[in-house]
């Protein structure tokens, strides 16, 4: 059975796509990205006329929703963009750039980029921080990326380590980190991670000082086989690392060091706006739309990046 929301225009039709993104991102009244000027433009109409072209009447200049987006120079139509938004935000495991590419109908090159804008755009990493007054963070590390045999604690490593936070019933926060000692966790766990929380941990030493900043600290002896002791376990943070890598290794194969943080942009976002929660794959999009605003990542930027990392 077809999806009825892929038959939605804004899919399929341009203009309905630009009204979409329009009503989102100028929710409270359309203003000048060059200006900042509020309500004092028109749109501007003619048969040669770019469709969502507007005109500032104060600065005098032309601009569109696009600009200061992620959608900013890009040459793909924007109902293009939101099928690639939404196939991103409902697609539980990710989609590979291949599977984008052939399904969009555009250049391999240009799916790559329009993904990397879309996780860029999902990134929620200066939200709020996790937990508060009775709710409880799981924290816990592991490693992607390499061989899939576990060689994480070989040097140099050839597996990246990420370092988690979730909150039961809520959401989930990822970073890449060098290595994992007490140093790198501790700002994480400060910024991160309300005060007035609970925090679960796996018995490493790396949270123990950094613990006690918290409502209480409880952990788990898994090299004893302790995986459950009343409400102390780690296994929501487990269930969603089994997400993070079921995508990574069945779905992208290699995530490079580079890019890594975007991906878990992504995988955090998809979790954070579950379905359990409340938010459907339409309502998810409709989010990851709102993330467009203010962020631009350029071609040269990302290529660049790759480049910089791979002379190192």
């Amino acid at each position: 059975m077809a999806n009825p929301v892929l038959s939605h225009p804004r899919f399929h039709d341009e203009q309905a796509a630009y009204d979409w993104v329009e009503a989102i991102v100028w929710a409270n009244g359309r203003i000048c990205p060059h200006c900042g000027v509020f309500e004092r433009s028109g749109l501007l109409k003619g048969k040669s006329t770019r469709i969502g072209l507007y005109k500032c009447y104060a600065c005098r200049k032309p601009f569109t929703v696009k600009i200061g987006t992620i959608f900013e120079d890009s040459h793909a139509p924007l109902n293009i963009w939101m099928q690639a938004m939404y196939m991103l935000c409902s697609s539980k495991k990710g989609i590979s750039t291949n599977q984008l590419a052939r399904t969009l109908g555009v250049h391999l090159k240009t799916a790559w980029h329009m993904s990397h804008r879309i996780r860029l755009a999902m990134d929620e990493s200066g939200s709020d921080p996790l937990g508060g007054a009775g709710k409880v963070v799981e924290g816990d590390e592991t490693f992607v990326g390499g061989k899939a045999r576990n060689r994480a604690y070989r040097e140099p490593a050839p597996k990246q380590a990420v370092v988690s936070l979730v909150e039961r019933g809520g959401k989930v926060r990822s970073r890449h980190v060098p290595t994992v000692t007490a140093d790198r966790i501790r700002p994480i766990l400060e910024a991160g991670v309300d005060k007035a929380s609970h925090l679960r941990t796996d018995e490493s030493n790396v949270y123990l000082t950094v613990g006690k900043q918290f409502a209480s600290h409880e952990t788990v002896n898994h090299s004893a086989k302790e995986y459950v002791r009343d409400d102390v376990h780690t296994n929501t943070i487990e269930g969603f690392f089994s997400i993070l890598k079921r995508g990574i290794y069945g779905y992208y194969f290699h995530v490079s060091e580079t890019h890594l943080h975007r991906y878990l942009a992504e995988f955090d976002f998809r979790y954070s706006n579950r379905v359990a929660l409340g938010v459907s794959d339409e309502e998810r999009t409709d989010r990851a739309i709102r993330g467009i605003i203010g962020k631009r990542l350029t071609y040269r930027q990302t290529v660049d990046a790759a480049k910089a990392k791979t002379a190192q």
